[in-house]
């Protein structure tokens, strides 16, 4: 089994370095692309000088992040993809871990593990939260889409996630028409329906926290439009085994709607607060679902567990891998 890493950029050289630096001290041998979206800066004179250790692509115009990512995974050679954005980095043994697990169920077409974020200065602000109530296990197709609705089984960002390049293929790609706005998340609802998933309690990436980010470039009514559209796809993948338990699409609705708000609000956007929150307000289905989805942690992990199967991996050994099962969720 052979991994390729897919680093994307655009005009961030400073960051790009970090990202090509962690993915080539990586503890397993792997390929690693580097996909420059029509950078302007030194990016290209840099990739280069590094000789054959990095596969490098120019776009002759700027593409979109999107349209980057599809074609680094067509012109990857491995069988599972580590898509990285150049503002982000992994840990040495990120692949090791992630192998270890694939090793062990091989019906699995996509893997999440925790990430740490970070600011400017790569000082830890926070990790996203653990998955579940186990170190590592997977989830049964069949289980992915209702856990994916109720928030218990998040994927997070490209940073987290890695995934078959076969079932990538074969899902079609990333929607350039969602570019930077949720375009991984639809990919991974669509990889999702090829096989099972695989969980690491364990965090093997570091995200970037910036106010230059992608994705605060939209407006919270536009992100809370695309938030929107993910649950409808979501909602429509869940499999018959759940679909009585589905809440209706109208709470769905209006707790995104109340999410949002209070996203508005923490911004001190009164107007768009009080544009989303409208008929919410008064919806008690949809306050249930906002104070499920804010308890978080071992409450959400302890009820997942309860509908959704959640089947242990066994920790390898030696090697940093055998952390898998350690039980300290590093």
């Amino acid at each position: 089994m052979k991994f390729s890493i897919v680093i994307t950029t655009y005009n961030r050289l400073s960051l790009l370095r970090r990202a090509i630096a962690s993915s080539l001290a990586q503890t397993v041998p792997c390929e690693v692309i580097v996909i420059d979206d029509c950078s302007s800066d030194d990016t290209e004179a840099y990739v280069r000088s590094l000789g054959d250790r990095v596969l490098y692509h120019r776009n002759a115009t700027n593409q979109g992040h999107s349209a980057a990512v599809n074609l680094g995974v067509q012109k990857a050679s491995g069988d599972w993809i580590k898509p990285l954005d150049d503002d982000d980095y992994l840990a040495p043994d990120c692949l090791e871990g992630m192998l270890a697990a694939i090793a062990q169920r091989p019906e699995a077409v996509i893997c999440s593990c925790q990430a740490a974020q970070v600011n400017e200065q790569e000082v830890e602000l926070s990790r996203t939260r653990r998955v579940g109530t186990r170190d590592s296990f997977y989830v049964p197709q069949e289980d992915i889409h209702y856990g994916m609705l109720l928030e218990w089984l998040p994927f997070g960002t490209p940073a987290q996630v890695a995934f078959r390049r076969d079932a990538f293929l074969q899902s079609g790609g990333w929607d350039s028409s969602l570019d930077t706005n949720c375009d991984d998340i639809d990919s991974w609802i669509r990889i999702a329906q090829y096989g099972d998933a695989i969980f690491l309690n364990r965090c093997l990436a570091y995200r970037t926290v910036w106010p230059q980010a992608y994705n605060r470039r939209f407006p919270v009514q536009k992100r809370f439009e695309t938030n929107l559209l993910m649950k409808q796809k979501i909602y429509q993948a869940v499999s018959d085994k759940h679909r009585q338990q589905v809440p209706p699409f109208a709470a769905i609705h209006n707790y995104l709607r109340l999410h949002w708000s209070l996203v508005a609000l923490k911004q001190r956007q009164l107007g768009p607060a009080i544009a989303l929150m409208g008929p919410a307000i008064a919806s008690w289905p949809a306050w249930q679902l906002l104070l499920q989805a804010r308890a978080g942690g071992a409450k959400a992990a302890a009820k997942s567990a309860q509908t959704i199967q959640q089947i242990p991996l066994l920790p390898s050994s030696p090697g940093p891998a055998a952390a898998l099962g350690s039980g300290n969720g590093e």
